[in-house]
């Protein structure tokens, strides 16, 4: 697991190192373990190394002797590169140690940029061609889009630059910042950039399951490959297993993340088990929560899935005063805004696993978009024909509701997005055009999480605030194996999570399999009461000052928004208040990414 980063440029000079050193800083929080970049004329490539596979080899770039020009780096894990190896030995390659990444030089010399298709794991690669006569840049990510690529390509001189972290790309000479004029509205209406976008304009992140073939001088060529193949492996629960297994094998430290509900519980029972059966120390499990009584908290059902699979668990209790420095934290890393409370969580969370003394971490992400697990699904289901239900879906993603968007931005705000289209209208309109074309709905709405969503959404976040702290999720649910067999499920199997709960009946407790559905994330309705921790700073974000000089606000209606939610608070208002706050805390982030080349980050 690493952070990598490069440029490509046809005829420029060779990239300034201190530039080169710059963008590498503003990532190595997620690399501590090494650092190198290589350059020549026109071109870079870099890696900040989190040593996981191999850790006394596998120094990137990856270069093999008989394959000079050829060049590649790797951010994530390979789960079948001993395979690749033997079959690529047999064919005359040779490789200088273990590391899963060695063998991209030689898969790329024989299948060209069609190499990807041959990955089985979590990844992000950029590989260098810099044979006479052949020289290309090659980029891809895997199928699910674990591993976040973000690229710039600059049409006056047609360069490319990418890098894993939004923060890094912009610290490149040349990437100019302008944020999208529609990133509040998709904040409010989603929650978060979708699809190639990110909240800034010219910076693009590569769709899961994509490789983009970039020749000198020219925009990247985007094209998406076919989903990776993955033999039968019988029920949910033995096809979730070899994946836990799997995933479990490491030579670094590895523990579970614990949230209490079902889709973790299975990944902790199944870890738990493997290590029982195999003789190696208990299974560590780690469960957030905050200091203080507060609404909704899990914990006591994490502590239930840790006591019936018998693991060492660590309960991290944050104080609810750190939230204010958490959040600052969080949008830093992130690079864009993601109205998601959980991203407080989640930082605190994997900052607890490292300082336990843990390299790789197994969470339950993915299991909702792939087994109907959602209440939207479900209303989406229930709604007879004829009914909205894709508007209905699209409201449910929605940080604010479409009319209280819409009452909150000024006129000028207001018509310009009437003009362009809103997020949430062309997610109603993908919905519903794959049900035009014959899709059910329940397939249709997985194929827009799983593609859209759940990287941009989930798997974004997962990816930057555990790398944050030089932690390695790994996530079960989104393994080829396990997407196969959830789109191979009968409807009904594969919704509200059925095909799950059955698989879990044996493994956990039953008070977790009884409770209702309930996201890992913070009590933010109870944090902006009167008296909260975080109430402060949502004014100060959302001041009348701050709201009329960005010119998209009405700042009496957030102020009057304000006030009824402090007179009686509701989920709705406050994730209304949190999302205006954590987009106006972006804008003033975002304006101090870009530093003096050869200053630290």
């Amino acid at each position: 697991m690493c952070r990598i980063l490069g440029s490509f440029a046809a005829g420029a000079d060779r990239p300034e190192q201190a530039q080169l050193a710059a963008v590498s800083a503003r990532q190595r929080h997620g690399g501590p373990d090494e650092h190198h970049v290589l350059s020549g004329a026109g071109w870079s490539l870099g890696c900040d190394r989190l040593a996981v596979t191999d850790p006394c080899g596998g120094q990137q770039p990856y270069r093999l002797p008989h394959l000079p020009g050829i060049l590649a780096v790797l951010n994530g894990e390979i789960y079948n590169h001993a395979e690749l190896r033997r079959a690529l030995a047999a064919r005359g390659h040779r490789f200088p140690d273990r590391c899963d990444g060695t063998v991209l030089p030689a898969l790329y010399a024989e299948y060209g940029p069609a190499f990807a298709e041959h990955l089985d794991g979590m990844f992000a690669l950029a590989l260098l061609d810099l044979r006479p006569g052949r020289t290309q840049l090659v980029l891809a990510v895997d199928d699910m889009g674990m591993k976040p690529l973000h690229l710039h390509h600059d049409p006056y001189d047609g360069s490319t630059r990418f890098a894993s972290e939004i923060p890094a790309l912009l610290a490149f000479e040349g990437v100019r910042i302008s944020p999208r004029e529609d990133a509040l509205d998709t904040v409010l209406a989603t929650r978060t950039s979708f699809s190639t976008h990110t909240a800034l304009d010219g910076v693009d992140v590569l769709p899961p399951g994509a490789t983009a073939l970039v020749r000198p001088g020219a925009a990247p060529v985007v094209r998406r490959r076919g989903p990776h193949r993955a033999r039968p492996l019988g029920d949910t629960q033995d096809v979730l297993r070899h994946e836990v297994r799997r995933l479990a094998r490491a030579e670094v430290p590895v523990c579970a993340v614990t949230s209490g509900g079902l889709d973790s519980g299975l990944v902790t029972a199944l870890a738990a088990e493997q290590a029982r059966e195999t003789d190696a120390p208990p299974l560590h499990t780690f469960h957030l929560t905050y200091r203080g009584r507060w609404p909704d908290s899990e914990a006591a059902y994490a502590r239930a899935v840790a006591r019936r699979a018998r693991t060492v668990h660590h309960e991290v209790a944050v104080d609810p005063d750190e939230l204010g420095s958490l959040l600052t934290r969080t949008v830093r890393h992130l690079g864009q805004p993601n109205a998601d409370p959980i991203t407080l969580s989640t930082y605190a969370l994997f900052r607890a696993v490292r300082q336990n003394g843990f390299t790789v971490a197994l969470a339950g992400d993915g299991a909702d978009e792939l087994f109907g697990g959602y209440d939207r699904m479900r209303a989406a289901l229930a709604a007879p024909d004829g009914a909205d239900w894709a508007g209905a879906y699209a409201d449910a993603l929605a940080a604010a509701p479409r009319l209280l968007r819409e009452h909150l931005y000024t006129a000028n705000y207001r018509a310009y997005i009437a003009e362009t289209g809103s997020a949430a209208d062309r997610i109603e309109q993908e919905l519903r055009s794959a049900e035009a074309v014959g899709a059910d709905r329940l397939t249709a709405m997985t194929a827009f999480e799983t593609r859209w969503r759940l990287p941009a959404y989930h798997l974004r976040r997962l990816d930057h605030l555990s790398m944050a702290w030089a932690v390695e999720a790994r996530l079960p649910f989104c393994q080829p194996s396990v997407v196969a067999h959830a789109r191979s499920l009968p409807v009904a199997a594969r919704t509200g999570k059925r095909a799950l709960y059955e698989a879990g009946a044996e493994l956990l407790p039953a008070s977790v399999l009884r409770r209702p559905k309930q996201p890992f994330t913070l009590p933010v309705a109870a944090m902006l009461a009167p008296g909260g921790p975080l109430l402060d700073l949502v004014r100060e974000m959302l001041s009348p000052a701050r709201l009329v000089l960005g010119g998209k606000i009405r700042a009496d209606r957030a102020a009057k928004l304000l006030a009824r939610h402090l007179e009686h608070p509701t989920p709705q208002a406050a994730l209304t208040l949190w999302s205006l706050a954590v987009h106006e805390l972006w804008t003033e982030v975002v304006q101090g990414m870009r530093i003096p080349v050869g200053c630290a980050a």
